[in-house]
C-alpha cells in the first residue's frame, strides 16, 4: 500500500509521465523485495540506512554502472521525503546519503551534414512510411522535442495559418514552438498521404498497423538511420534534441531562447548543451579580441 499511495501521488498530484512511472515502481518493487530476501522484512517504515547500503553494494557487485545505481536511490530518496511528507516516518534514513562518483558524460551531437544526409534520403521515397519517418527526423531537430512529446503530438497541435506547434511537456506545461517552412511543407504533404488511412486516432504519428505510436519504435527509426551515416556511439532521439540545441547555440541563440524552446524549468538544464559549443565560441573569440589578432 506504502508504495501504491507514492505511486498515486506522483501519478496525480506531480504529473509524472508514464515511462517515469514505471521506472519509480519498478525500482522500489526491486528494493522491497531485496529486503525480503535479505532480511525476511517487507516493512518499508523501519528501514535503516544500513540496509538501503547492502542494496547499493549489491547493485554494484551486479555490474550496473554508478549513474544507474544512483538513478534506482534517487527514487527511493524521493519514495521516503514522501513518507515524511506525510508523516508516516520521523526522518528519512538517506537524508545524508551521497551519490556514488560518475565520470561526466560528453554526448557528441550530429553534425548538420549527417542530418542533412538523413533527411535528403527520407526525402527520396514518397510512401507514408517514409514520409512519416522524415517527419518524425525533421521535427525533432527543427523543434528540439522530446521522445514523449513528439508521440503526444495530435494533428489539432499543428497550426500551419501561424506556423507553430503546440507540445505537451513534463508536468502537462504547453509551449508553443515555431515551424520553420520547410517543416510545415513536410507536414502539409505528409497529412495529405496520413489522410489516405481510414484511422479514428487523432494523433499525428501513426505506426504501420495504424496505432498510436510507441518509444521504442521512435528509438528504432532514429538510431537504423543515422547508424547508416554516422559512427556516434549513441544515435537516439535525445540526440537529435542535444543536436538542435548545440547547433542554435553555435548560431548565436540566447541560452534563455533555447531553454523555452526545449521547454526546460531553469537554465541549468540548458547549460549542459553548451559544452558542444565552446570550439566555436572559441573561434568567435579569437576571431573578435584585439590581443587574439597580435602576431
Amino acid at each position: 500500500m506504502l508504495i501504491k499511495s507514492f505511486i498515486d501521488y506522483l501519478t496525480f498530484e506531480k504529473k509524472y509521465s508514464e515511462h517515469t512511472i514505471i521506472a519509480y515502481k519498478k525500482d522500489l518493487n526491486t528494493f522491497r523485495d531485496f529486503c525480503v530476501e535479505e532480511y525476511d522484512s517487507q516493512d518499508l517504515l523501519r528501514i535503516h540506512y544500513s540496509q538501503i547500503r547492502s542494496w547499493i553494494v549489491q547493485l554494484v557487485d551486479s555490474g550496473i554502472t554508478n549513474r544507474s545505481v544512483n538513478r534506482k536511490v534517487s527514487s527511493l530518496k524521493s519514495f521516503y521525503k514522501f513518507l515524511h511528507k506525510t508523516k508516516q516516518i520521523e526522518d528519512s534514513p538517506l537524508r545524508k546519503h551521497q551519490s556514488l562518483k560518475v565520470s561526466k558524460r560528453v554526448q557528441v551531437p550530429f553534425s548538420e551534414k549527417e542530418i542533412n544526409n538523413v533527411i535528403g534520403d527520407l526525402g527520396k521515397g514518397d510512401d507514408f512510411k517514409s514520409m512519416r519517418n522524415k517527419l518524425i527526423v525533421e521535427l525533432f531537430y527543427s523543434t528540439g522535442i522530446r521522445r514523449n512529446e513528439l508521440i503526444h503530438i495530435k494533428i489539432k497541435d499543428i497550426d500551419l495559418s501561424n506556423g507553430t506547434l503546440k507540445v505537451l511537456g513534463k508536468r502537462n506545461k504547453e509551449r508553443f514552438i515555431p515551424l520553420i517552412k520547410t517543416v510545415q511543407e513536410s507536414i502539409k504533404e505528409y497529412l495529405i498521404e496520413r489522410n489516405n488511412i481510414q484511422v479514428i486516432d487523432n494523433f499525428l504519428f501513426l505506426t504501420n498497423r495504424q496505432k498510436k505510436m510507441y518509444p521504442v519504435l521512435v528509438y528504432r527509426i532514429i538510431n537504423d538511420y543515422f547508424s547508416a551515416i554516422s559512427s556516434k556511439v549513441k544515435k537516439s532521439p535525445h540526440v537529435l534534441r542535444h543536436s538542435f540545441a548545440t547547433h542554435l547555440l553555435n548560431e548565436g541563440a540566447d541560452l534563455n531562447s533555447v531553454k523555452e524552446l526545449l521547454g526546460h524549468a531553469s537554465l541549468a538544464s540548458t547549460q549542459v548543451y553548451t559544452h558542444s559549443s565552446l570550439g566555436k565560441i572559441k573561434e568567435m573569440y579569437n576571431q573578435a579580441h584585439p590581443r587574439s589578432k597580435k602576431k
